[in-house]
């Protein structure tokens, strides 16, 4: 496979996590691509500027466990392998890697949208134009321990808890078959040094626009949310781990601007469970500030944004990317990586993808 990084600009962030800490992230990266088979093309031949800047970013950032969104699966895992060989000759490599097929594409037989079409990408599980698009991978430099892995895509929306699923106006035979994940939610735990184990409680959700007056994609995207408050407090019909974890992915969804239900994602900001690290960067302000036009107008604290939406757009750029560890765990130090205008790898971020990959650092238990 051929090598196309160059430059990787560690010197920018604060050190990698070394032998007494743990650094974890989160990266919707923009590994999508417009059919299936295309982005492992990409990355065989070698040549996309846009795929060497994620791979720069991620090397100079090196976090020892990383959940990318947004990136196309196969059954093989061939795209990822691919990726994480790219890794590796960039001197950040992988040697554990994790992603089952997501909801992305999986034909539900219904209109889901009422077009009066069937087998069109808003009718499967969860958006897709193909299996698998836009899904998610887990890379770890800790061992997997994948017999106690837990896959809930298949989780029915009618059995969460207070769901949000009554009044989105489906078919009551629809109502009972569509899952909860629009693309997945695991928990993954990874084996520590010390023997004990971390779980990843790791989500893509769906954004909560384009639909219509019954708000099916506000109420699903709240509720993908909410599974983890659900989880956590023991709600569901399976036992949460006892051991320390944390809640990452990308919630597509700003806990104070924008369109959406934010009330289940304030309450996983705010749980005595949890802890939020509050990553910022210079970068995101800045941008908001040259800017302008909606981010003038919003509420929110621009240093916490981690996407950055076209100006075309009336969107603003929002903080929708999480990394949330469990309370008893100690935060050394966290970031966005959104380098100022000018500063070191401010480039490859901008060209690698319209979100930016977000990280923190805690103390092994």
């Amino acid at each position: 496979m051929q090598v196309w990084v160059a430059g990787v600009a560690a010197a920018l962030l604060a050190l990698p996590a070394n032998g007494e800490t743990l650094r974890i992230a989160t990266y919707n990266a923009d590994l999508s691509r417009d059919g299936p088979g295309l982005l492992l093309q990409d990355l065989q031949r070698g040549t996309s500027r846009q795929l060497a800047t994620v791979i720069e970013v991620i090397a100079a950032t090196s976090p020892d466990v990383l959940l990318l969104t947004g990136m196309d699966w196969d059954h093989e895992m061939l795209a990822l392998s691919a990726l994480e060989a790219g890794l590796a000759a960039a001197g950040a490599g992988y040697g554990h890697l994790y992603a089952p097929r997501p909801n992305a594409g999986l034909p539900t037989g219904f209109d889901l949208n009422g077009d009066g079409r069937l087998g069109g990408p808003r009718d499967a599980q969860g958006y897709g134009r193909f299996t698998g698009e836009g899904g998610m991978a887990l890379l770890s430099r800790l061992p997997i321990i994948d017999d106690d892995a837990r896959d809930f895509t298949s989780f029915l929306w009618r059995d969460l808890p207070d769901a949000l699923l009554p009044g989105a106006g489906l078919e009551p035979e629809l109502a009972a078959k569509l899952r909860l994940s629009s693309m997945g939610h695991w928990d993954v735990p990874l084996r520590l040094p010390s023997g004990e184990a971390l779980h990843v409680f790791a989500f893509l959700a769906t954004p909560p626009v384009f639909d219509g007056p019954e708000d099916l994609n506000g109420r699903r995207n709240h509720d993908e949310a909410a599974f983890w408050l659900r989880y956590i407090e023991g709600a569901l019909p399976l036992a949460p781990p006892s051991a320390p974890f944390v809640v990452l992915g990308d919630a597509n969804l700003d806990p104070i601007d924008g369109e959406g239900r934010p009330e289940a994602l304030r309450a996983l900001l705010s749980h005595p469970a949890l802890q939020d690290p509050r990553p910022v960067s210079a970068g995101a302000v800045a941008a908001a500030t040259a800017q302008g036009g909606p981010n003038s107008t919003q509420s929110g604290d621009p240093a916490l944004d981690t996407v950055d939406w076209p100006e075309t757009s009336d969107l603003g750029n929002r903080r929708v990317d999480y990394v949330l560890p469990s309370s008893g765990l100690l935060v050394r130090g966290a970031g966005v990586v959104w380098p100022a205008p000018g500063a070191p790898l401010a480039e490859a971020a901008t060209a690698a993808s319209r979100h930016r990959l977000v990280w923190v650092d805690i103390e092994l238990p």
